[in-house]
Protein backbone atom coordinates (compact mmCIF):
# COMPACT_ATOMS: atom_id res chain seq x y z
CA UNK A 1 0.00 0.00 0.00
CA UNK A 2 1.35 3.47 -0.52
CA UNK A 3 0.13 5.98 2.05
CA UNK A 4 0.62 9.26 2.02
CA UNK A 5 0.03 11.94 4.98
CA UNK A 6 -2.99 13.98 4.80
CA UNK A 7 -3.40 15.92 8.03
CA UNK A 8 -3.07 15.61 11.60
CA UNK A 9 -5.72 13.80 13.46
CA UNK A 10 -7.18 16.64 15.04
CA UNK A 11 -8.14 18.81 12.41
CA UNK A 12 -11.00 16.98 11.64
CA UNK A 13 -13.34 17.29 14.01
CA UNK A 14 -16.09 14.62 15.16
CA UNK A 15 -18.99 15.25 13.18
CA UNK A 16 -17.24 17.24 10.68
CA UNK A 17 -15.35 16.28 7.46
CA UNK A 18 -12.83 18.31 5.32
CA UNK A 19 -11.69 18.01 1.77
CA UNK A 20 -8.04 17.21 0.25
CA UNK A 21 -5.51 16.45 -2.14
CA UNK A 22 -3.92 12.87 -2.37
CA UNK A 23 -1.68 11.81 -5.15
CA UNK A 24 -4.45 13.69 -7.84
CA UNK A 25 -8.03 12.71 -6.07
CA UNK A 26 -10.32 14.81 -4.45
CA UNK A 27 -11.09 13.38 -1.14
CA UNK A 28 -13.28 13.64 2.03
CA UNK A 29 -12.48 13.18 5.28
CA UNK A 30 -15.21 12.42 7.19
CA UNK A 31 -15.07 11.63 11.12
CA UNK A 32 -18.74 10.52 12.31
CA UNK A 33 -19.44 11.30 16.46
CA UNK A 34 -18.25 8.31 17.97
CA UNK A 35 -16.63 7.01 14.70
CA UNK A 36 -13.21 6.64 13.14
CA UNK A 37 -12.45 8.84 10.09
CA UNK A 38 -13.22 7.58 6.87
CA UNK A 39 -11.92 8.54 3.41
CA UNK A 40 -14.23 8.60 0.60
CA UNK A 41 -13.82 9.92 -3.17
CA UNK A 42 -15.01 14.18 -3.18
CA UNK A 43 -17.09 14.59 -5.73
CA UNK A 44 -20.49 13.31 -6.34
CA UNK A 45 -20.41 10.32 -8.57
CA UNK A 46 -23.59 12.13 -10.68
CA UNK A 47 -21.86 14.98 -11.83
CA UNK A 48 -18.72 15.67 -9.54
CA UNK A 49 -19.97 18.29 -7.67
CA UNK A 50 -17.96 18.42 -4.53
CA UNK A 51 -19.08 16.78 -1.42
CA UNK A 52 -17.23 18.65 1.14
CA UNK A 53 -20.00 21.70 0.07
CA UNK A 54 -22.56 19.29 1.23
CA UNK A 55 -24.49 18.38 4.22
CA UNK A 56 -22.86 15.60 6.85
CA UNK A 57 -24.89 14.91 9.71
CA UNK A 58 -22.02 14.22 11.73
CA UNK A 59 -23.16 10.92 11.66
CA UNK A 60 -23.74 8.94 8.88
CA UNK A 61 -25.45 10.48 6.13
CA UNK A 62 -23.93 13.35 3.61
CA UNK A 63 -25.98 14.60 1.33
CA UNK A 64 -24.55 16.40 -1.87
CA UNK A 65 -25.96 19.86 -2.04
CA UNK A 66 -26.19 20.28 -6.07
CA UNK A 67 -29.70 17.71 -6.57
CA UNK A 68 -29.53 16.18 -3.33
CA UNK A 69 -28.36 13.05 -3.70
CA UNK A 70 -27.55 11.38 -0.21
CA UNK A 71 -24.86 8.95 0.37
CA UNK A 72 -23.88 6.47 4.21
CA UNK A 73 -20.29 6.91 4.79
CA UNK A 74 -20.30 4.44 6.75
CA UNK A 75 -20.53 2.04 3.68
CA UNK A 76 -20.23 4.42 0.92
CA UNK A 77 -23.34 2.91 -0.40
CA UNK A 78 -26.03 5.22 -2.29
CA UNK A 79 -29.08 6.05 0.31
CA UNK A 80 -31.49 8.28 -2.51
CA UNK A 81 -30.92 6.96 -5.11
CA UNK A 82 -29.89 3.94 -4.08
CA UNK A 83 -27.68 2.08 -7.33
CA UNK A 84 -24.69 4.26 -6.59
CA UNK A 85 -21.72 4.35 -4.38
CA UNK A 86 -18.77 6.70 -3.42
CA UNK A 87 -15.42 4.97 -3.49
CA UNK A 88 -13.82 4.48 -0.17
CA UNK A 89 -10.18 4.52 0.85
CA UNK A 90 -7.80 2.98 3.43
CA UNK A 91 -7.24 5.13 6.47
CA UNK A 92 -4.44 4.81 9.16
CA UNK A 93 -3.61 6.98 11.93
CA UNK A 94 -0.16 6.85 13.45
CA UNK A 95 1.44 9.39 15.93
CA UNK A 96 -2.20 11.31 15.45
CA UNK A 97 -1.02 11.48 11.61
CA UNK A 98 -3.84 10.75 9.27
CA UNK A 99 -2.26 8.66 6.14
CA UNK A 100 -4.95 7.77 2.80
CA UNK A 101 -3.90 5.32 0.11
CA UNK A 102 -5.54 6.28 -3.55
CA UNK A 103 -3.61 3.83 -5.33
CA UNK A 104 -5.63 1.74 -7.34
CA UNK A 105 -8.93 3.02 -6.27
CA UNK A 106 -11.00 5.21 -8.96
CA UNK A 107 -13.72 7.41 -8.20
CA UNK A 108 -17.55 5.82 -8.74
CA UNK A 109 -19.32 7.40 -11.28
CA UNK A 110 -22.83 7.21 -12.90
CA UNK A 111 -24.44 7.66 -15.86
CA UNK A 112 -27.31 10.18 -15.19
Amino acid sequence: MAFTRVCRADEVWEGDLAEFEVDGHTIVLVHPRDGELIAIQGECPHQSFPLSAGEFDGRRVLICNSHRWEFDVLTGRGINPDDCELARYPVKIEAGEVYVDVAGIEPRRVGV
